[in-house]
């Protein structure tokens, strides 16, 4: 599966967070959000992406944007992450049907079981406005969802 051209609606989805509470893509009617995909929360990369993503206030605190992060680790995995490392913006899991929102935006690796390096700017109406998948192993750049958001919010 190819993950969703940009234009196209974004796939409906609903996950659990670190809180244990459901989150669904249509209680985000009306907002801009940022679906950051990770493989998994512990491995180098993805902590040092996510460290990156926490120090980036001016996306975190934006009007307009939520950033959500989804990986298919457990809840208590992504919670222990959380704890660990004083992060506070959303994670999801998508443990659960196992990878079924990855499915859905094709960055799930079936091989390895888990999401790869996918991120997706879903505008207010609920349609993909920018993505970007990097390889295995290659960490994205903040700096690229600033610029994405910029383009899309101003």
């Amino acid at each position: 599966m190819t993950h969703p051209l940009v234009g196209q609606p974004a796939p409906e989805f609903s996950m659990t967070d670190t809180h244990g509470r459901t989150v669904e893509s249509a209680d985000l009617a009306g907002s801009a959000y940022l679906l950051v995909f990770v493989p998994f929360a512990f491995s180098d990369t993805c902590t040092n992406e996510l460290i990156d993503l926490r120090a980036a206030d001016d996306l975190l605190t934006r009007d307009g944007l939520k950033v959500i992060v989804v990986s298919c680790d457990s809840v208590y995995t992504l919670k222990a992450w959380a704890d660990t490392h004083s992060y506070k913006a959303d994670l999801l899991s998508d443990f659960w049907p196992h990878g079924e929102v990855s499915r859905q935006y094709g960055v799930f690796n079936p091989r390895k079981g888990l999401a790869t390096r996918g991120s997706f700017l879903v505008d207010a109406a609920g349609t993909v406005r920018w993505a970007i998948v990097n390889p295995e192993g290659e960490a994205r750049d903040v700096a690229e969802y600033r610029g994405a958001v910029e383009s899309l919010l101003g």
